[in-house]
Order: C-alpha cells, then sequence, then structure tokens
C-alpha cells in the first residue's frame, strides 16, 4: 500500500474510534436536561438541536412584536399584565394573540401571519410540540422565536421562559403524598398531553410519588373544551368509585373538578389538587374542596418574554441567555396562605 493510502487509513481508523467513543456517552443512566431544565435519570439523552439564529433589526425600526397563548384560558389575564408593564417601560407594543380553540391549527395559522405581516419576533405556548417544530423552524430563519410555558426543546427556539413543568409536577405529587398518607388511585385531567407542560407536570408527579402507595392510573384529555372537561371528572367518579383523588393539570382543569366533585357530594371522600390561580380553584381551596394548587408566575411570562424579544431584536446575539431555559419558579397554595395570595394576584390584576 502506498504512503499516502497508509496515512488515509489511519485517519479513518481514528475516525471510527472516536464516533464510537462518543456513541458510548449516551448512558441511559445519564441524567438529562427536561423540557422544563429539569433532570431525568431514568431516561437516555436526547441531544436538543443547535439554537436558531438571532436576528438584529436596524436602529430606529418599529418592532412588530407578539406573544402567543395557547388557549383563550383567565390564566392569559395576568401574562397580559406582565405585557402591558414591558411595553410601558420600552416604548412597544407586543400584541396577545391568543387562539381561540386551541388547536394546533390555529397557531400555525397566527405564525404564519406573522412572518408574511414582517413581524420580528414572538413568544409562545406550544399546544403541539412534535406537530408545530416545523413551523417554528421555518419562522426562526427570519425572526426572533422564543417559547414559554410550554416549551418546544426539539426546535430551534432562542429561549424558553416559564416553570420548569417537570419539577412543578414533582411539588405537586409531594403535596399529595401528603394529603393521601393512606395511598390509593388517582385520576388526572388536562386539555391535551401532547403539550410539553402537560406531559412534563405528569411525568414530575409520577416521579414523585413512585414506590409509594399512590398510583396515577387514569389520564382524561377534554382537548380544551370546558363542558367535557367537567363532564370527564363526572364520568371519572360514577365509573370508577376506587378513585381517592383526582388531579388537574391545566388552569381550568382543577375548577372544573371542583363544580362535579361539589354536585355529586363527595366533597369529604375526594382529595382535589391542581395547577394555576383560578378563581374557581383558589374559591375550592377556601372552602376546603382543594387540598392545594401549583401556582406559575403568568406575570413573569409576560414580562420577560417582551424584554427578551425587545432586546433580541435590538442588541443581537449579545442578548441571547447562555442557558436557553428561564425557569420563573412556583408557588403551592393551600387553606394556610390562599388568603394573601389573592390579595397579592388582584394587586397584579390592576
Amino acid at each position: 500500500m502506498r504512503p499516502t493510502l497508509h496515512l488515509l487509513a489511519a485517519l479513518a481508523t481514528v475516525a471510527l474510534v472516536a464516533v464510537l467513543s462518543a456513541c458510548g456517552d449516551s448512558d441511559p443512566g445519564t441524567a438529562a436536561p427536561t423540557a422544563g431544565g429539569g433532570t431525568v435519570t431514568s431516561d437516555p439523552i436526547v441531544s436538543a438541536p443547535a439554537r436558531g439564529e438571532v436576528h438584529q433589526v436596524p436602529a430606529g425600526t418599529t418592532l412588530k412584536l407578539a406573544f402567543i397563548t395557547n388557549n383563550s384560558s383567565e390564566f392569559w389575564k395576568i401574562a397580559a399584565k406582565g405585557l402591558e408593564k414591558a411595553n410601558k417601560e420600552l416604548g412597544i407594543n407586543v400584541e396577545l394573540k391568543m387562539p381561540e380553540t386551541g388547536k394546533p391549527e390555529q397557531q400555525k395559522k397566527i405564525i404564519e401571519d406573522l412572518v408574511s405581516q414582517g413581524y420580528h419576533g414572538f413568544a409562545i405556548s406550544l399546544i403541539s410540540p412534535p406537530d408545530e417544530t416545523r413551523d417554528i423552524d421555518k419562522a426562526s430563519r427570519t425572526i426572533n422565536v422564543i417559547t414559554h410555558d410550554s416549551d418546544g426543546p426539539q426546535s430551534k427556539r432562542l429561549a424558553y421562559i416559564g416553570t420548569n413543568n417537570y419539577e412543578a409536577g414533582k411539588v405537586l405529587g409531594k403535596q399529595l403524598l401528603a394529603m393521601l398518607p393512606n395511598g390509593g388511585k388517582i385520576a388526572a385531567f388536562v386539555g391535551t398531553l401532547s403539550a410539553d407542560n402537560a406531559s412534563q407536570r405528569l411525568k414530575g408527579i409520577k416521579d414523585a410519588i413512585a414506590g409509594s402507595k399512590l398510583e396515577v392510573v387514569l389520564t382524561k384529555e377534554d382537548g380544551k373544551d370546558a363542558a367535557k372537561a367537567r363532564t370527564n371528572v363526572e364520568d371519572v367518579i360514577n365509573a370508577s368509585p376506587d378513585i381517592v383523588g383526582l388531579v388537574g393539570l391545566w388552569s381550568y382543569n382543577t375548577p372544573a373538578i371542583v363544580a362535579a366533585v361539589k354536585a355529586s357530594g363527595k366533597a369529604d371522600k375526594l382529595k382535589v389538587a391542581g395547577f394555576d390561580e383560578e378563581d374557581g380553584t383558589l374559591q375550592g381551596i377556601s372552602e376546603g374542596v382543594v387540598g392545594c394548587t401549583v401556582v406559575q408566575k403568568p406575570f413573569e411570562f409576560g414580562y420577560r418574554s417582551a424584554v427578551l424579544l425587545y432586546e433580541l431584536c435590538t442588541k443581537g446575539a449579545a442578548a441571547l441567555p447562555k442557558d436557553p431555559i428561564i425557569d420563573t419558579g412556583v408557588e403551592v397554595i393551600t387553606k394556610d396562605n390562599v388568603a394573601d395570595f389573592t390579595k397579592r394576584l388582584a394587586a397584579l390584576k390592576q
């Protein structure tokens, strides 16, 4: 063999060894980042793609920015207050876009419109990340795209602002262990489990109660239909008398659970817990129907999203956060602190 061929063969061998060594690093027992920034030691590492390009706009440009929700829930009114604060401070106008039906198709249409209308950036709570990754990646070629509330970790979004939903699920799981010390079967209710925030919350709950006498045996999706959200609960109460705990994964689910439980006359037999701070949930806590709720900080979703979009457009890559996950934290609300929290919430809405 000629010297050149010997050299090429040697280089190929080194490259092959390097590839095989890299593959061996993907140990299923190694902690991997979740969509919300937590760690899951039971899953193999799945590498997220590189973040998209940051698009800085010329100085003096009137920015066109948007904040897209995943439905029209009352939850988003607080996020809107965060947008208002940022708009006032920065002299911008981040528009609130709310898909009324909460369908991925509606979000896709909004994204297409923003691109065609020359918007400079948007923040979005993804309804179905697998179905919308391509849309996000396409938009990111010309627009600064970030996610909030429900992430799309496999997309080229520049950052995620919101709750570490896996860790929030673990927080609620620990509360359930305290509420149901003797164990039992739990049913969980949500709009759709295809949303990253829903699946991560449920996983966090299950991991927190693993090895205990508690078990999530049913999950019911309502497709963001308020009427079905309640009938789902009624069906479970009527058909599964062995269920002892009911969990609402999205903001409107817990009020639906409260209404169904009160109508059934079994408020003293069923333990209820959930997420977020809708009036029906807080009232349920005050009445003793709901044991607790894990609340997010939607005001921060709106405020921080607006600020980051503004800075990405005006400062370019210098504004890109080193860590793509910006965790806004959670708080547990029980009967002990619900009155104080309600006052604070009212002040945010003013």
